[in-house]
């Protein structure tokens, strides 16, 4: 069933997770998956001619949980509920807003999270995938985006936006399909995995691959891989903070701590609370997904078939891109790539940025400071 309406209760969305399938889907390189699932949520109501429908493409370790709550009562909302929902910069009382999960969802043992992967039955063995998962794409991540919008009747959107990961769908969105994207919105985002950025995300998925319960992919019959998960979370948690917020999160720190000055097993407290954070994650995260999200986002190059700057010249939408000044990740330069290249093809590009002290994760926390320039984008005809 299509959920075309989420509620609004006493001025808090409510929205719920919904399941699209695909009896089969053809990836980018080639291979099938069979009985393709994810979830997917809106918020706001679509209109008659199917003309108001916003997409918003998650980030690497996000779902499609980006705004509004499942129940009054729980602790926090989507990620992006600052700049989504009624009155807001991304206003619900206007736009009918759809966010899907993406394949390989790095949530994958989140009970509100729907995702084919590796740890999803493949049917024709009746056992988990495991690495016999076809590698995907971030143009796989669209055209299941793409198949659920089509399933609904909706032939344009009235613009894709997305953070990070998120940032590469809404490119790719607008470099693959023009047609469809008049609008779109790439927040501490990229045009390309360059050199830097592919070795960047190759240590993330180091410390999972030698870790012993690993084995090669094939332990979902046993115990999961945690030790060398939480530790690649450590290094994606890092890489994703500025070290203003790491060392103002921990006002205690002394490089001369008691506790691993007496003992080689013993870790500063800054570590620690590292590795808590990240093992509080792991629990439902599966490592082989963070695998394949991490192959993605290498393998990804905007329209996936020719230089950047050619394949922006295939956009037809207004775009705005938001890199976080301070990104440690992917950093501003990234998202100036295909901004100058727009420009130079004489298209609509806007670029603004954010000024925080988290890095690349003021895209998502510190969101609100560009709401304004957000509704303005969006208001543009």
């Amino acid at each position: 069933m299509l959920l075309l309406h989420t509620q609004c209760f006493a001025s808090e969305l409510l929205t719920q997770k919904q399941r699209f399938e695909l009896p089969e889907f053809t990836t980018f390189g080639g291979k099938t998956i069979k009985q393709l699932q994810v979830g997917y949520e809106s918020y706001g109501s679509l209109n008659a001619d199917k003309s108001n429908v916003i997409l918003i493409t998650h980030f690497f370790s996000g779902s499609s949980h980006a705004a509004g709550k499942y129940q009054p009562d729980d602790a926090t909302p989507g990620y992006w509920d600052a700049i989504i929902g009624p009155g807001k910069a991304i206003d619900t009382n206007k736009f009918f807003v759809l966010s899907v999960d993406t394949l390989v969802n790095f949530n994958a043992h989140d009970p509100n999270v729907i995702t084919t992967g590796p740890a999803t039955i493949n049917p024709d063995t009746g056992k988990p995938w495991g690495l016999a998962f076809p590698v995907v794409t971030i143009r796989d991540f669209v055209n299941v985006q793409k198949a659920l919008l089509e399933s609904m009747g909706i032939t344009k959107l009235y613009a894709v936006a997305g953070p990070s990961m998120g940032s590469m769908q809404a490119l790719e969105w607008a470099t693959t399909y023009p047609d469809w994207i008049p609008r779109m919105i790439s927040v501490i985002g990229a045009g390309q995995s360059d050199a830097w950025t592919v070795a960047a995300l190759e240590q993330w998925g180091l410390p999972i691959k030698v870790d012993p319960n690993w084995n090669q992919g094939n332990y979902y019959q046993g115990e999961p891989p945690l030790a060398g998960l939480t530790t690649g979370l450590m290094l994606l948690t890092q890489q994703a903070l500025y070290p203003d917020f790491i060392n103002s999160s921990n006002p205690q720190h002394q490089s001369l701590e008691e506790a691993p000055l007496a003992d080689i097993h013993q870790s500063h407290q800054v570590v620690n609370w590292l590795r808590n954070m990240a093992a509080a994650r792991a629990k439902v995260t599966d490592a082989n997904h963070v695998l394949y999200l991490i192959r993605a986002s290498q393998l990804f190059l905007a329209g996936q078939d020719k230089p950047l700057a050619e394949a922006m010249q295939q956009v037809k939408a207004k775009t705005l891109f938001i890199p976080a000044s301070h990104d440690l990740l992917l950093m501003p330069y990234l998202a100036e790539q295909p901004h100058q290249a727009l420009l130079q093809a004489g298209k609509n590009s806007t670029l603004v940025p954010i000024v925080g002290p988290m890095g690349h994760l003021d895209g998502v926390a510190n969101i609100s400071q560009v709401a304004d320039q957000i509704q303005r984008f969006l208001m543009q005809d």
